[in-house]
């Protein structure tokens, strides 16, 4: 599943933005890239690889954030007899790097995009990621382009995937595309992703699997300083996400028919952590009757609700353990036992975000050449073992930058404001001392841990607390009960 990242913003606070290049500096994290990278980067986004098949005819549109320029996906959706073809064009950022070229090492050291509020640390050099490879409209590109039949519930029919050239036609973002839904004027191409979306949410439900409705902390501008805010994600980023989730389960079937390949996975949660859940139904009064299987009762809760959105907080544990698996069977490395990814229920493989993540791109070229019935390139092949544990260790840096970020943010939205009082929501409770736990304001959009002494914090109200540190040097915010 998509991770959590911080909007990525600018705004003029010097201070601030002094404090996150000290991060950086101190996370080791370089912005600059060294010359030979760059050469690299423009030799080879002047003379691109572009394939032999044409699909420029297909009225391809891309959706992502405004401010986005690494474009990695471009869809055009069409009804078929019987169900719908989805075309689903991603980057071909192997067109652009050479096998163990400069562009290439520097992208594995990199591993994935890491988000600031600042600035963005990207993958690849900006001469590919954000011009010659982005799918930026009007442009000619490269890409690898998937052809999905479904029928008419949504489930696949046939999937196809090939190198071809292909031209996007609009540049789309969430909000607009949410708004013309809402007020009854989107066009064709917006209506079907709608359709298919809500028909791939049902598939999904009808597996067992399960996305959590958790609001979002992001980091955004505001009167010449940052500020944070919660975001609930919208039906359409849900929608645009489950042609993503399509493409990526279509990947891993392929990769697992075919012996080789790199999947994201995530093993069931034990029995366990859902009675640990069942016991925090109870304390919060979420009805949760034996007969109602996990999936279906997400599904039923209101995450406006506080009792519902701090049971689904406590729910977000089911979702550790991801990680990649990789395999080989030639090479005497076979498919896990179980390939499957508890949250989606299915296989599932990181495919469709090859400018940001470095697994897409190994991924793509396992797809390729099994779709078109030749080798898996030989750098592929001697690499792959590796690259799940440089993922590994890319996430867990990307998870440490976000993390502390927010940290950041939060102390420097509170500093100076000790001793003053704020209403917050009780959304976890450490079960061995619960009296601490942590608590969730609504303004400022802050989430923090909550130290208290005597009675336990009871989870899922509203209570009045008091700030008693915030100190941007340490990232680190404390409130007391009031």
């Amino acid at each position: 599943m998509p991770r959590r990242q911080l909007s990525v913003r600018t705004a003029d606070t010097a201070r601030i933005n002094t404090e996150l290049a000290e991060l950086r500096s101190r996370l080791e994290i370089r912005t600059d890239w060294p010359a030979e990278v760059l050469a690299e980067a423009d030799r080879a986004a002047a003379v691109p690889r572009l394939p032999d098949v044409d699909a420029t005819d297909l009225e391809l549109f891309t959706l992502d954030p405004p401010d986005s320029l690494d474009l990695d996906q471009a869809m055009h959706l069409a009804r078929r007899d019987g169900g719908y073809r989805v075309h689903y064009a991603i980057a071909d950022v192997a067109a652009f790097v050479v096998p163990g070229g400069a562009v290439d090492t520097e992208a594995r050291r990199r591993v994935q995009t890491l988000y600031f509020p600042d600035v963005r640390v990207p993958l690849h050099p900006p001469r590919i990621s954000e011009d010659a490879a982005s799918l930026l409209p009007g442009r000619l590109r490269p890409a690898v382009l998937w052809q999905i039949d479904l029928d008419a519930d949504g489930a696949v029919v046939l999937a196809d995937v090939r190198r071809a050239q292909v031209r996007s036609r609009r540049r789309l973002d969430y909000a607009g595309v949410q708004e013309a839904l809402d007020a009854g004027t989107a066009d064709g191409q917006l209506r079907l992703l709608a359709e298919i979306g809500r028909l791939r949410e049902r598939q999904e439900a009808a597996r067992g699997g399960i996305s959590l409705p958790v609001p979002e902390q992001e980091v955004e501008p505001a009167d010449g300083g940052y500020q944070l805010a919660y975001r609930t994600p919208r039906p359409a980023d849900a929608w645009n996400a489950q042609i993503s989730l399509l493409t990526g389960m279509a990947a891993a079937d392929l990769m697992l028919d075919a012996g080789t390949g790199l999947l994201r996975t995530l093993p069931a949660a034990p029995e366990a952590a859902y009675a640990r859940l069942h016991r925090v139904a109870r304390a919060l009064g979420v009805h949760w009757p034996d007969s109602i299987p996990y999936p279906e009762l997400i599904r039923s809760l209101d995450p406006a609700d506080t009792r519902n959105a701090a049971f689904l907080e406590e729910c977000t544990g089911l979702l550790r353990g991801a990680g990649y698996h990789a395999f080989d069977a030639a090479r005497g490395v076979p498919p896990p036992a179980d390939p499957g990814h508890a949250a989606l229920a299915a296989p599932y493989a990181h495919c469709t975000a090859p400018l940001r993540r470095l697994a897409d791109r190994y991924a793509q070229e396992i797809c390729v050449a099994v779709a078109g019935g030749t080798d898996v390139p030989g750098w592929v092949r001697d690499d792959l073992l590796d690259v799940p544990g440089e993922m590994e260790r890319g996430d867990r840096r990307a998870h440490e930058v976000e993390r502390a970020c927010v940290d950041l943010i939060e102390a420097e939205v509170l500093r100076g404001r000790e001793g003053e009082d704020f209403d917050a929501v009780v959304i976890d409770v450490d079960e061995r001392r619960p009296a601490r736990g942590t608590v969730q304001l609504a303004d400022p959009a802050v989430v923090a841990k909550c130290d208290g002494e005597g009675p336990g914090l009871p989870l899922g109200e509203r209570i009045r607390v008091r700030l008693t540190s915030a100190d941007p040097a340490t990232r680190t915010v404390r409130f007391a009960p009031v």
